[in-house]
């Protein structure tokens, strides 16, 4: 299977302070979420100018996957989209067909299964399509790659940049904690089961062999919703005041589940979480993400080549891997499964 151009597919953020409250609710559209619960996530976008970090880094991985593609001497374009704010993937999609664009690799910047990180993608893209039409692109969306030596080797040396910045004396003791957006535990059982939260435990392992580390802990963050639907847990804040309480000196906190400085790392990691790690006199290094390292450019085109070629996918091995999605949120089977490649694709006559 060959391609004429790349999608890059993300989830989009403001730019803007008047963007804010309009992309929020794009994102929380349909879920009945206070209007005062949107006022308070919306400070967080505000502490940073009303510009969410997200569309800036997508940009500069382009800029990164443009290089990459040079010093291969290949010329493919390459379009962004995102489903909750400019440029909105059907905007791209149109102007993907007006380009004679005829069949697109789509990479999502997010690694992992799930409803919100791969369904919902799937969603986004066959929406995309049926917008525009007659004429859309083929579109296929790329694999998992939570396990790909690119990613693993990209959270090891981040980890073991953190660990470095910390004092002499606290280095050796430091607890490794890693964290991953928190998700309803019955979403997280609908699909696979448990899909997303094995594959993010996966991915802490595979991440924590890298950097020699035998003892870490895997957490969870940014749970929205009322109190009293259940969600992932321990909660990173609830986490790092028992390590307070338990005598820890010093913690290197890796967002395993980002791909990117997204506002739920430098608000709840870099700003909240580092204010009451030093209440408690607790040292915080935080891991960086792999955001527009090369590498990730890398990575992105290793996804497309397996498809190119056929060949067998780029990963980490480790005892009890973890398998792509199998089923959609409504039982169905995913059209990603087994090797969580989704093809969309206006039938041609007589297919059924």
């Amino acid at each position: 299977m060959d391609f004429d151009a790349i999608l890059v597919l993300s989830f989009g953020g403001p730019e803007g302070p008047e963007q804010v409250r309009p992309f929020l609710e794009n994102v929380t559209r349909g879920r009945n979420i206070p209007p005062e619960r949107l006022d308070g996530v919306a400070e967080h976008y505000y502490h940073f100018g009303g510009v969410s970090p997200i569309n800036g880094i997508n940009r500069a991985l382009i800029e990164q996957l443009r290089t990459e593609l040079d010093a291969r001497g290949e010329v493919l374009p390459i379009y962004f989209g995102n489903r909750n704010w400019d440029p909105f993937v059907e905007d791209t999609v149109a102007r993907m067909r007006d380009d004679g664009i005829r069949r697109a690799a789509v990479f999502v910047t997010s690694a992992w299964g799930g409803y919100s990180g791969c369904t919902q993608y799937n969603e986004d893209v066959a929406r995309a399509r049926a917008v525009v039409g007659e004429g859309a692109p083929e579109l296929v969306k790329l694999r998992h790659y939570f396990d790909h030596p690119l990613l693993v080797e990209m959270f090891a040396d981040g980890i073991t940049a953190a660990r470095a910045s910390l004092p002499d004396e606290l280095r050796d003791d430091a607890r490794t904690v890693f964290t991953a957006h928190s998700v309803p535990i019955a979403a997280d059982e609908r699909q696979g089961p448990r899909l997303y939260s094995r594959q993010v435990a996966y991915a802490s392992r595979l991440v924590a062999d890298a950097v020699g580390c035998t003892d870490y802990d895997q957490v969870w963050q940014s749970r929205s919703g009322p109190p009293q639907v259940p969600w992932l847990e321990p909660d990173v804040g609830d986490h790092l005041s028992a390590l307070a309480d338990a005598g820890t000196k010093a913690v290197v906190v890796c967002p395993i589940g980002f791909v990117a400085d997204h506002i739920e790392v430098v608000w709840d990691l870099d700003n909240e979480l580092r204010e009451q790690a030093d209440a408690a006199g607790i040292a915080l290094a935080r891991a960086t993400t792999p955001n527009a390292d090369p590498r990730y450019a890398r990575l992105i085109l290793d996804l497309i080549d397996e498809m190119r070629t056929g060949r067998t996918p780029s990963r980490v091995p480790g005892p009890d891997a973890v398998a792509g999605c199998g089923f959609n949120v409504d039982g169905t089977p995913c059209p990603s499964s087994p090797r969580c490649v989704a093809t969309f694709a206006t039938p041609t006559a007589g297919s059924r």
